[in-house]
């Protein structure tokens, strides 16, 4: 085993020698000019501009007015009753017809 260092050492020497300069820092597929910061402001800005966008387009979309129907015909087959229920001749959540 001391072998093998001291021939790793032998080597370095040879090459080059000395210690190792540092390894450059990897970029991976970002552009190295590129700063955090930058990328922060720039989606706080647009996160802004996209809450104002959608507030102001909430308020026009309510502040129209909508359609009021008329209430369909009282059709009298839709509410036959063939069976009294356990809480009495209406529905539970139906008005009291008395």
């Amino acid at each position: 085993m001391a072998s093998a260092i001291a021939r790793s050492v032998l080597r370095t020497t040879l090459r080059g020698g000395g210690p190792r300069a540092p390894a450059s820092k990897r970029t991976f597929s970002s552009k190295g000019h590129h700063d955090d910061a930058y990328e922060t402001a720039k989606w706080e800005k647009i996160t802004y501009v996209a809450i104002v966008t959608c507030t102001a387009f909430a308020i026009y979309n309510l502040s129209k007015g909508h359609p009021h129907h008329e209430e369909p015909p009282a059709y009298p087959y839709l509410h036959i009753r063939n069976k009294e229920f356990p809480w009495g001749p209406d529905g539970l959540f139906e008005a009291k017809h008395h």
